[in-house]
């Protein structure tokens, strides 16, 4: 991915301190040797960075365990609504969960990575590790490849040499001219699949979501078990819902 205006310099320390935030909620909570372990940190430095967040209220202590803090509520709801086109989006990954009975999710990329913003479950979905804010490969599901297929090919390109093409399933697509075969039939219908490429069982179907001057805001998808996700309800149902859905909100972008 392109670098900011920074030239490229970093902090040490605060690469440190977003690396044992992340790793507090890899392992969903932690003591210090069990984190320091986690991220190869000596465990003075674990324990020096762990103090300074608590003290800033951005982890709690219960026991001899740490655990990220609500306050990190307050950032993700900032981030997510830093676009009104996020608030117009979530009442429809509501009702396409419901319709479909099945997982709705809307992601955006951020650095190279899908991350989601929305999802919500229908009253037969099945649990999937797809939580809000979570990061994901782009090039092994449906709203990642539609994702892929409406950026710049350069920019593409820069995403994969930065993640690679890792095998999540034995469906992956880990081949580089495969996926630009497919990203070019993406492109021509309109939406993507997923057939088992991300998670073995599941299946899904997205599309983009463009705003007035054209530009991708993210991708909208629907997911479920393959033995449900399959013949026309697949191939042909669902995709038209996601268009369908994909230029009213597209409309209302543009209108609201």
């Amino acid at each position: 991915m392109p670098r900011s205006d920074t030239g490229g310099r970093t902090v040490k320390a605060t690469e440190t301190a977003f690396a044992i935030i992340e790793g507090l909620e890899e392992l969903d909570g932690a003591r210090v040797t069990q984190l320091a372990e986690h991220l190869e940190l000596a465990n003075s430095t674990t324990h020096s960075h762990l103090a300074t967040l608590y003290e800033m209220g951005y982890v709690v202590q219960e026991g001899d365990e740490y655990q990220l803090a609500s306050r990190f509520l307050k950032l993700g709801e900032a981030a997510k609504e830093r676009k009104e086109a996020f608030d117009l989006i979530e009442p429809k990954v509501r009702e396409l969960a419901e319709e479909t009975e099945e997982r709705c999710q809307f992601i955006v990329e951020e650095h190279g990575r899908g991350v989601y913003l929305h999802r919500e479950t229908g009253s037969r979905a099945v649990w999937t590790d797809s939580g809000l804010g979570k990061r994901i490969h782009l090039h092994a599901t449906a709203a990642g490849k539609v994702v892929l297929a409406n950026l710049p090919e350069e920019q593409t390109n820069q995403i994969l040499d930065q993640w690679g093409l890792p095998a999540l399933t034995d469906n992956t697509i880990t081949d580089r001219a495969t996926l630009f075969d497919e990203l070019d039939t993406i492109r021509e219908q309109g939406f993507a699949v997923n057939r088992e490429e991300s998670t073995e069982g599941l299946r899904a179907v997205g599309v983009p979501i463009k705003d007035s001057s054209g530009r991708m805001v993210g991708a909208l998808s629907v997911s479920g078990p393959s033995h449900r996700m399959k013949g026309e309800w697949f191939n042909r149902d669902i995709p038209n819902l996601l268009l369908g859905t994909a230029n009213e909100l597209e409309l209302n972008l543009k209108y609201s």
